[in-house]
């Protein structure tokens, strides 16, 4: 495509439309339940139109029409993260329905769904994919790491491209130099405490132990969780995953302390002028939950390229 105009369906704090601007496309509409998030988007965004609401109950006649349809639904009832089932997880798997909804009053050109890699698990995938192929979409899903898109962070999810074309469009991209974690990390910012304070955990000084016995005085580790990292990671590589609550802390020698909410913006590969909520821990559950606006651009702009 020469040119092109998007929507963006639970457009949180607003990395698709940050990517898809970078790739050339213009995001006409941008809806979202959460009124805060609507805010950092409408700020970063004006250019947008937006609307606070429960896309359930979208009237899609009102919605403009769209070369492409950029929709993250939630993921909470899909990732492996979410703990326990809880009542609300049913509805927040159906919000992927939405999607079919919209695309069935539009019909775009093109529809990018991303969400963790678990989504395409779900029991009601084959039907959801089912309905879009009715509509006339070849479904192509994408694994992608946003650290081969430049991105100084380890963030796999799937982006399901969905196009009106005679066979799947499965893109190749070439992956980009991988971004080290000491890129966004700043040593002059942020609330330090000593490590060797009283109330301390043992376990957590053991841990701080291992990890500067293996990367040296300075490097990252997360404070929650098990799996790969949990003595530490070096600053040298991209970090993990950035989560919607505080996950990682970084070490200084003998102080530590949390990543803070402009360095999570940075790990997510946000431009580092985005601006956030000022509460702290409304920034972490946006920029947790958001799309890393670098993988959007480089995706979007090889779609318009193979269309």
């Amino acid at each position: 495509m020469s040119w092109a105009t998007a929507v963006d369906l639970f457009a949180g704090a607003g990395g698709f439309t940050a990517g898809a601007t970078q790739a050339g496309v213009r995001v006409l509409w941008a809806a979202n339940h959460w009124q805060a998030a609507v805010r950092v988007h409408a700020d970063n965004h004006p250019e947008t139109a937006h609307i606070c609401q429960d896309l359930h109950q979208a009237d899609w006649s009102r919605v403009p029409e769209h070369d492409i349809l950029l929709a993250s639904p939630a993921c909470q009832g899909h990732s492996r993260a979410r703990g326990a089932e809880r009542p609300h997880h049913d509805a927040t798997r159906s919000t992927a329905w939405a999607v079919v909804s919209c695309a069935e009053f539009h019909r775009p050109r093109v529809i990018v769904v991303e969400n963790v890699a678990e989504f395409c698990r779900w029991k009601l995938y084959p039907i959801w994919r089912q309905a879009l192929e009715t509509l006339g979409y070849q479904v192509a899903p994408h694994v992608i790491d946003a650290a081969d898109h430049g991105v100084p962070q380890h963030r796999e999810r799937v982006y399901i491209v969905c196009t009106r074309t005679r066979s799947p469009m499965m893109l190749r991209m070439a992956p980009r130099e991988h971004v080290a974690a000491s890129s966004f990390i700043q040593f002059d910012t942020g609330n330090w405490s000593l490590i060797d304070k009283p109330g301390r955990a043992a376990a957590t000084k053991a841990r701080i132990q291992s990890g500067r016995h293996r990367f040296g005085d300075r490097f990252v580790m997360p404070y929650y969780s098990s799996g790969s990292g949990r003595t530490g990671r070096s600053i040298s590589r991209p970090i993990g995953t950035i989560t919607t609550i505080d996950r990682w802390g970084v070490v200084d020698g003998e102080r530590t302390r949390m990543l803070t909410a402009n360095e999570s913006r940075d790990a997510m590969g946000f431009p580092s002028d985005y601006r956030l909520p000022e509460r702290h821990r409304d920034a972490m559950q946006m920029l947790g939950n958001a799309v890393c606006p670098p993988v959007a651009r480089d995706l979007l702009t090889e779609i318009r390229s193979a269309a």
